[in-house]
């Protein structure tokens, strides 16, 4: 498909922070490039494409973003490819579950060229940003928010794009001990599960902040109507291997559809991996912890990639899974995963997009 070139206008910062940036201390989330892209949907269209330098946005306090949760985003990544070359991981993906999120919350969608020419702008004046270390990335965050400057309960009639990138070191550095969660819930049947909608994280908080204060590392989601079947890992998709298979909550409305997820089921069927998507409850879970054939449990997101889980605790018991250095399943598929996407070896599936 052929897109036209948008006029993206590009103001340069006066100071890179380049030099300044210590990228083997990046916390996640934490150091910005020097730029950012913005874009306005106003009077219907989408217009006012921009390269800024990185900083503060001038708004209304009484944008409805801020009174109505009318916001989503999205979260991908750019590496350094062995050649020099940088290349985004799975954009399409992103773009489409971008504007799936937009759909649920009724807010504009984003016309393709303006997301991915948004994001290719960016990540060319900021290249060098992109971080050449072992299991480090750019992270890219587009974010729209609703802009209308009204307190009133209706969907706004303008918004804003913005697309923020941040070098990144790896999100875990230890493999997890997790808590399967029955009081809370993160998401509900006809609800927003499935979108990237910021609601959805802000609600998680108050139970990781208790579960953190029990010594456990994440939660484990589970339903909401019987909280008797498991759904995601905190802010990740999740996934076991039981008797060689991996086994994986289906993708529904209270369960967001991964990109990693996906990645990580296509990669393992090219290797002869079965892989099994379907509701599993609590109990099959703890179940084959204790006769042996769960042998492998991870979280799989685009911040957490493939990161393991060490032990799973259910009402105050705790259950201690095989030593992640020894898996084998998880751990191939995620060294499959890095070598494509840092062109170690060929992108036999057209995930690889070089900016």
């Amino acid at each position: 498909m052929v897109i036209d070139a948008l006029t993206i206008k590009t103001t340069k910062a006066d100071h890179s922070r380049l030099a300044e940036t210590d990228f083997s201390n990046v916390p996640f989330g934490k150091v910005f490039t020097d730029h950012m892209f913005t874009a306005d949907f106003e009077d219907g269209e989408w217009k006012n494409f921009q390269i800024l330098p990185y900083g503060p946005i001038a708004m209304s306090p009484a944008i409805s973003a801020l009174h109505y949760g009318q916001t989503i985003f999205e979260g991908m990544k750019a590496y350094k490819q062995v050649d020099g070359s940088v290349s985004v991981f799975r954009a399409d993906k992103n773009f489409a579950r971008f504007n799936k999120s937009a759909v649920r919350m009724a807010m504009a969608t984003i016309p393709e060229d303006v997301f991915m020419q948004g994001i290719a702008a960016l990540i060319d004046i900021d290249k060098a940003w992109v971080p050449d270390a072992e299991n480090y990335s750019l992270y890219i965050r587009p974010a729209m928010f609703a802009t209308d400057p009204f307190l009133g309960v209706r969907p706004s009639e303008t918004y804003k794009f913005v697309v923020l990138t941040s070098p990144s070191a790896p999100y875990y550095s230890k493999p997890l001990k997790v808590k399967i969660e029955t009081r809370y819930t993160r998401a509900a049947d006809g609800g927003v599960g499935a979108a990237k909608t910021g609601g959805n994280y802000s609600g998680s908080m108050l139970p990781a902040l208790e579960a953190q204060a029990e010594g456990f590392d994440q939660l484990i989601w589970t339903d909401s109507k019987t909280n008797t079947y498991v759904e995601e890992s905190g802010a990740a998709n999740l996934m076991f291997v039981i008797n060689g298979k991996i086994v994986t909550p289906e993708v529904r409305e209270t369960i967001l559809d991964g990109v990693t997820r996906d990645t990580i089921i296509q990669l393992a069927k090219s290797m002869g991996i079965e892989v099994e998507e379907r509701r599993i409850l609590i109990q099959e879970v703890l179940d084959n912890i204790e006769n042996g054939t769960l042998t492998e449990a991870f979280a799989v997101g685009t911040a957490a990639t493939v990161t393991q889980i060490s032990e799973i605790s259910y009402e105050g018991k705790g259950y201690t899974l095989t030593d992640p250095a020894t898996r084998t399943v998880s751990i191939g598929i995620a060294k499959k995963l890095n070598d494509i996407r840092y062109g170690v070896t060929a992108d036999e599936f057209g995930w690889n997009w070089t900016i």
